[in-house]
């Protein structure tokens, strides 16, 4: 193991309508402070959206797992260039086959109720997100194949798998398989989710938890057990976080230039230049992952055919929703986020090509009308595309391009409780969303025929190397594994991704140390503010 570089500092923001695309450039980040860090304070954070739930094993919602991160700790920690180090776990050791893992427990550290965080807790906690099944859905699948953990001693966890799952060992840094009391794994999830029976390791402790207006983090006194590769030792130095909940994004950048916050995640694009500069500064990171898709549902006669799947893809300009959206950002190279560890580079396939996609219609006998839409045997070539997000400067974009060859994309945006419902339930034509994770097992968890299946199509070539993949410990022959699923992903337009999601940071020159972690999400507890 290697030790790990400390995180440079950082800020988040800006969603998606907003902030798409690529392997996402590093802005000059947070000013250098003046002198040694103030402990003290509160720090006031906007975030769009209230899921709620604050227990970062339940939750998949980004603003919902930034909460949850100051508020558990994890068995290790994955670090900016994808390396996963010690936390929680001081070593450890992976079985050739990928099927047991065994980690060595750091001693000392306690949940804030005061109970120890040993072995056994590392059992209640796997054992339980099991039992949660569904509600933890990232969680649930970083441990798919979970058999069980012995507890040899009290700072030795043995966990093992029925299948090799060489994605785990990157799983145990994530929050949604962060660290939570004894008591908490059994508690009623409804009161774990509002924050009453939520009790982790992490620096901070829920203060209050008010839905869709606030979530006030308290700093935790005796933390001693921060992840390697932070900064300092100790406590956390802020106070107190609130996260103020802002729907409009034009209340978000007048609180920030007003100064009734302090930063937030959620600019949006044409604002961000105010802040560059003034009083300001802002930070931009690639998410690792699933880049923004659309998910065709292959049982729908129309995307049966692949030639209609691949016209839809050819007829994305791609280059141009990354220069409009988010000047300076690349566009998307594969089916994986190009900050993803091990991510190839699928450029080729995915370059726009108006000729290629009205030839693939032609052949697959759809011809266009007077109106410009492509109709076969009486039927429009028309479908929608179902979406919660606030994105519709994006897809407005992408309903224009491919109108051009002659498909009529509708879009029909619902809640997130609606839009979740009707994907689990698979009543869709087509899906847009992305799912952050830095793992290139993230494409198995969406794809694979044996996982969430987003299709909905039989089992292919391209299923057996997602499983292949995960079960490789050689990185080099995983790398080549993964680069063969991403090809065959996009060939057969499986995936369709238009742009990757960037996390930028805006906040005012008084806020210090605001880091990203390996996933792109925010840890605060180097943060610090000058006044």
């Amino acid at each position: 193991m290697r030790t790990r570089t400390p995180l440079s500092a950082v800020a988040l923001v800006a969603l998606f309508a907003l902030t798409a695309c690529g392997g996402g450039s590093q802005d000059d980040g947070s000013p250098a402070a003046d002198g040694e860090p103030v402990a003290g304070g509160n720090l006031t954070f906007a975030i769009q959206v209230d899921s709620g739930c604050i227990d970062p094993q339940q939750v998949g919602n980004n603003d919902a797992l930034n909460v949850g991160r100051q508020l558990v700790d994890s068995l290790t920690v994955q670090d900016l260039d994808g390396q996963v180090q010690p936390w929680l776990a001081q070593s450890w050791e992976v079985s050739p086959d990928a099927r047991t893992f065994t980690f060595h427990l750091r001693e000392g550290a306690t949940f804030s109720d005061g109970t120890p965080l040993d072995s056994a807790a590392v059992k209640a906690n796997l054992d339980g997100i099991v039992a949660l099944g569904a509600k933890a859905s990232l969680a649930s699948a970083y441990l798919a194949g979970y058999t069980g953990t012995q507890t040899p001693d009290a700072q030795t966890a043995v966990v093992t798998f029925s299948q090799p799952s060489a994605q785990f060992l990157q799983a145990t840094s994530t929050m949604s398989l962060g660290l939570l009391s004894v008591a908490t794994t059994t508690a009623d999830p409804a009161t774990r989710c509002d924050g009453t029976t939520l009790v982790g390791s992490g620096p901070f402790v829920v203060g209050k938890y008010t839905k869709d207006s606030e979530v006030v983090l308290k700093k935790r006194t005796g933390y001693a057990w921060a992840p390697t590769g932070s900064q300092h030792s100790g406590d956390a130095y802020l106070d107190t976080i609130t996260y103020q909940v802002v729907p409009e994004a034009s209340v978000r950048t007048g609180s920030l230039q007003s100064g009734q916050i302090d930063a937030t995640t959620a600019i949006s694009a044409q604002d961000l230049p105010q802040f560059d500069g003034g009083g300001f500064w802002t930070e931009r990171r690639a998410n690792p992952g699933i880049p923004y898709n659309f998910f065709p549902n292959e049982s729908r006669p129309v995307f049966q055919d692949e030639r209609v799947r691949q016209a839809l893809s050819k007829a994305i300009d791609r280059e141009q929703l990354a220069s409009i959206l988010n000047p300076g950002d690349v566009a998307v190279t594969s089916a994986l986020s190009a900050s993803t560890p091990d991510a190839p580079d699928d450029s080729d396939v995915l370059a726009h090509d108006v000729a290629g996609a009205n030839a693939l219609l032609d052949e697959a006998g759809w011809t266009k009308g007077s109106d410009g839409i492509r109709a076969k045997d009486g039927q429009k070539l028309s479908f929608t595309i179902t979406f919660w997000q606030p994105t519709s400067a994006v897809l407005e974009l992408v309903q224009q391009q491919v109108r051009e060859v002659g498909i009529d994309l509708q879009l029909k945006q619902g809640t997130t409780a609606e839009t979740t419902a009707q994907q689990n339930s698979g009543d869709y034509d087509a899906i847009f969303y992305n799912l952050t994770r830095s793992d290139p097992d993230v494409a198995r968890t969406i794809f694979s025929t044996e996982a969430r299946n987003v299709n909905h199509r039989a089992h292919s070539e391209v299923d057996d190397l997602l499983t292949r993949q995960a079960a490789t410990t050689d990185p080099a022959q995983r790398a080549d594994l993964v680069a063969q699923a991403s090809k065959l992903l996009l060939t057969q337009a499986h995936s369709i991704p238009l742009v990757e999601l960037s996390t930028v940071i805006a906040a005012s020159d008084d806020v210090h140390d605001l880091q990203f972690e390996g996933s792109s999400r925010l840890w605060f507890y180097d943060a610090w503010k000058t006044s």
